[in-house]
């Protein structure tokens, strides 16, 4: 899940360039009508107006001519527009007229039902704006010849209303377009940093030489790719100065261990004879576990036969006078005779003597340990500890992390266990109450 202060650059840009487009749109839409309203006759924005109303005031009189009814719609026009003036003619030439007509267009009144639509302006015989318009009125088909009104109403507004057919359709058609179209252009412009951060999300902390592709990256994102390769090159760096630092440190403690041992097998039986042959022996131990930890040896020979029964048996042998020794009762228990795998027949037993040291060293001193083998290759180890509390479970199996800063070993068993087992394609398991913990690794 994406966290919500986290803002989604893929519906950032999709929404965003979805505005601009629409903006776009929009701004030519009216761009058109501006540029259509300076060319355009000045009465446009009168002719609907004046044309309904007189539509609904022509009538025949009782000889059959032509008239024009004093209606509401009308007497309204003539109030508001002092300046108009009209002739109204039907299509077989009858007319009527209101106002005073300009003497340069005096002589188009007998002609006005020749013309279905004009603009007329431009003359120097005249300013005056005149407009010849239709419309269809209870008489049949009318024309009107007009003036007196340039300077009334928005050609704009005017003619964004008669155009809409045009721009409604074509925002039906545009704006699901652009809502679909531009997600899906960003998404596929964003596909190839998806699949660099997935990348990166996969890089191991020991992996080495785990670098993220370049290629293809949009090139105002390819600088901060370039600087995360060179981020990991310097820790891939120090990594190894420290893996360097660290196994020489461990081959060198091998001599002063043995010449400590050597030493101590010479002193004289007794209680501090023992404690300090204890000592020893968890320092070597320690040491070897550091060396197997850095080197990452247990990554080889993963593919030879091996028998989980027999490796854990010679483990609880090999480990069951320390362990009765602390103070604990031993037991191995195995479903079946035999559970074969492939794997290291070296790391395997390292893992599983591991946690049997692990269970020795924080088992309480007290109880039962007991391993066991499923028949489904399941290697269970079990004491009667005091447990793990549950904030700590999942942090055990980090590398030199202790449960309690003054527990036994440098906390690298379990650290160990998971890194071979996760060699084998396997699985730890983790499970602790507040008396006892089992851990199991399963291949």
């Amino acid at each position: 899940m994406h966290d919500k202060a986290t803002p989604s650059l893929w519906w950032k840009l999709s929404w965003q360039l979805s505005l601009v487009i629409i903006a776009v749109v929009a701004a030519v839409i009216l761009g058109l009508c501006i540029w259509a309203a300076t060319i355009m006759s000045p009465n446009i924005a009168m002719e609907e107006k004046i044309g309904s109303a007189i539509a609904a005031a022509a009538t025949r009189d009782s000889q059959g001519g032509l008239e024009l009814r004093d209606t509401p719609g009308l007497r309204a026009l003539k109030e508001q527009n002092s300046s108009l003036w009209y002739v109204v003619a039907t299509i077989d030439g009858a007319s009527v007229s209101y106002g005073t007509i300009p003497p340069a267009y005096a002589e188009l009144t007998h002609l006005v039902h020749l013309f279905d639509d004009a603009d007329i302006r431009g003359s120097t015989a005249t300013k005056e704006v005149a407009t010849i318009d239709s419309a269809e009125a209870a008489v049949g088909e009318i024309r009107i010849l007009f003036g007196g009104v340039a300077d009334k109403g928005s050609r704009v507004f005017t003619l964004l209303a008669r155009a809409y057919p045009i721009y409604v359709s074509l925002l039906a058609v545009a704006l699901p377009a652009i809502f679909l179209a531009v997600p899906q252009i960003v998404r596929r412009a964003l596909a190839r940093v998806s699949d660099v951060a997935d990348k990166a999300s996969q890089i191991q902390p020991r992996q080495r030489g785990a670098r993220l592709p370049v290629a293809g990256i949009p090139k105002e994102v390819a600088p901060l790719v370039i600087a995360f390769n060179g981020t990991l090159e310097r820790l891939e760096n120090e990594l190894k100065k420290r893996q360097r630092f660290l196994i020489d440190a461990a081959h060198e403690l091998r001599t002063p261990i043995a010449i400590m041992q050597t030493r101590i097998d010479g002193t004289p039986e007794g209680q501090e004879r023992r404690r300090l042959l204890n000592d020893v022996a968890r320092l070597a131990e320690t040491a070897e576990q550091l060396l197997d930890f850095e080197r990452n040896d247990q990554a080889s020979e993963l593919h030879e036969a091996v028998d989980l029964v027999e490796i854990a048996r010679t483990v609880v042998a090999d480990l069951a006078p320390q362990a009765i020794a602390a103070g604990y009762q031993i037991s191995f228990q195995s479903e079946v005779e035999s559970v074969e795998r492939r794997g290291s027949p070296s790391a395997l037993p390292r893992a599983v003597g591991n946690l049997v040291r692990n269970a020795i060293d924080h088992g309480g001193n007290r109880g039962m340990i007991t391993i066991s083998v499923s028949a489904g290759g399941r290697i269970t180890v079990a004491d009667e500890g005091a447990g793990i509390p549950a904030e700590h479970q999942e942090l055990v199996f980090e590398p030199f992390y202790r449960v309690t800063p003054k527990s036994r070993g440098a906390g690298l068993g379990l650290s160990l266990v998971k890194q071979i087992v996760a060699n084998h394609q396997g699985r730890v398991s983790l499970q602790s109450g507040t008396i006892g913990t089992q851990v199991a690794i399963e291949l």
